[in-house]
């Protein structure tokens, strides 16, 4: 099961080297990660996604806990708040660029690019949509594909 961890820590050079290497140090994968500062410039997020049962992450977030740099950390639920941003460019001539736009419009995403071969489509939403239209795209020809990681923040109290 995957679980998403947003972790508070100091913003300064070398906090990622630590976490990272506690990760591998612990034999832990690490499915996604994307770092960011937050409303305190002092303060960075790492939204890390981890696939592992309840005491994987129990563990996880103990050693994280125990570094210095290291301010919270926050399992966070599934009933969040998650998006991940991705850039697609796809093979797109004259003739089939009206068959690509449908898809596009389909799926809330929107044009950034378009050569003369092709068309750079950015997506934002979960993993599950992220993945449909690459589906969608694929037999065109996706020539690059970039994703940021999923994001995740707690829905607001009820």
């Amino acid at each position: 099961m995957k679980h998403t961890l947003a972790v508070l820590v100091e913003n300064h050079a070398g906090v990622l080297s630590k976490v990272s290497g506690l990760f591998s140090r612990r034999g832990f994968n690490i499915d996604s990660l994307a770092v960011g500062i937050t409303e305190d410039p002092k303060i960075s997020r790492m939204t890390i996604v981890v696939d592992g049962d309840e005491y994987i992450v129990e563990q996880v977030s103990k050693q994280l806990n125990k570094l210095i740099d290291v301010i919270k950390v926050q399992d966070i639920k599934e009933d969040s708040v998650v998006r991940e941003l991705a850039l697609i460019k796809v093979n797109a001539t004259s003739e089939i660029r009206s068959e690509i736009t449908e898809i596009v419009n389909i799926f809330r995403a929107k044009v950034v690019d378009i050569s003369k071969n092709t068309m750079t489509i950015e997506i934002s939403g979960d993993s599950t949509k992220v993945a449909a239209i690459q589906n969608m795209l694929q037999p065109f020809g996706i020539q690059e594909m970039v994703r940021t990681g999923a994001i995740a923040i707690d829905r607001g109290s009820k």
